[in-house]
């Protein structure tokens, strides 16, 4: 039988980012939890954790991640169905989402689910397009991903599609294209990209231009607020949202540097094949409220002063 005590131990490095931060989670000593660790790994006679900084899980600690958050998942709906003495009511699930849904329609189609259930959420913000790789590794329970095939163990629903446009002010325009999006341009003009995983940027210039230069001017800016900001300021052009810039370019803010041509990000819901009662409810929210995501993605957000 598996010691769970070693196996919590292991996860809580991981999910702490350190063996000093996961004795304090578990109040016990960092000797404690190293010693746990190395049992563990002496007992399945393979390394689980990479002692890097952060450390990092091997191939064979992936495994036990995503097996201990099943058990956790499967334990939190036990408890929820019998009055555990102590039992303060909340369950934790860890959650991965991409930066736009969270800012535009996520919290706001689940926020009945987490009153109702009691859910205390460990939402992991990266690229729709690296998400799934947490859901793979076993350190999420859910995920909102441009994957369109379930993996392995898995289940998927589509969920919504999100348009996105190249943006820049026109005074940028005037500086940067004045001949419009070339490619000589582009190899020369500040763009803003959310971060090294989004090729949202890279697939809209693949498409308008059929080619894309070897390197250009790149702003990195991982938050949806200080993005679309960089770009209203005329520090870069970039990808917005659709429901960002429509109103931007009808006030006369922004211009749509290729209005006929626009990248469409399909989003699906995965979440692990379990039963377990939380993530049929988790799932059930989501899918009911399609309607309401679809009207967040599509709606226009209007700037103060902008109607």
């Amino acid at each position: 039988m598996l010691d769970y005590k070693l196996i919590e131990a292991f996860a809580m490095v991981i999910q702490e980012g350190s063996f000093e931060k996961a004795a304090r989670a578990l109040y016990i000593t960092q000797s404690a939890v190293s010693q746990r660790v190395k049992l563990l790994e002496e007992f399945m006679g393979q390394i689980l954790i990479a002692r890097s900084s952060p450390p990092r899980p091997t191939p064979a600690g992936l495994k036990f991640l995503k097996h201990y958050h099943q058990v956790r998942c499967l334990e939190d709906d036990l408890f929820g169905d019998i009055d555990m003495p102590g039992n303060t009511g909340f369950t934790s699930i860890a959650l991965g989402v991409n930066a736009d849904s969270l800012a535009f329609w996520f919290l706001e189609a689940i926020h009945k689910f987490i009153l109702q259930e009691k859910i205390l959420l460990d939402i992991r913000v990266c690229d729709q397009e690296q998400t799934h790789q947490l859901l793979k590794g076993g350190e999420v329970m859910g995920c909102i991903s441009t994957q369109d095939q379930p993996m392995q163990g898995c289940r998927i629903e589509y969920i919504e599609s999100m348009n996105y446009h190249l943006m820049a002010t026109p005074e940028f325009v005037s500086q940067w294209f004045p001949h419009g999006l070339t490619f000589d341009a582009v190899s020369i003009a500040p763009a803003v990209i959310f971060d090294r995983h989004d090729d949202l940027h890279h697939k809209l210039l693949g498409k308008a231009l059929g080619k894309i230069p070897h390197t250009f001017p790149i702003h990195y800016v991982p938050s949806v607020e200080k993005f679309a900001d960089f770009i209203k300021l005329g520090l870069a052009y970039g990808m917005l949202p659709a429901q960002q810039c429509i109103p931007l370019t009808r006030s006369g803010k922004m211009i749509d540097l290729m209005p006929d041509c626009n990248i469409q990000v399909k989003l699906f819901w995965h979440c692990w094949n379990l039963k377990s009662d939380l993530l049929e409810k988790l799932t059930k929210e989501i899918s009911d409220n399609k309607s309401l995501i679809s009207e967040r993605v599509n709606s226009i957000l209007f700037e103060p002063g902008l109607h």
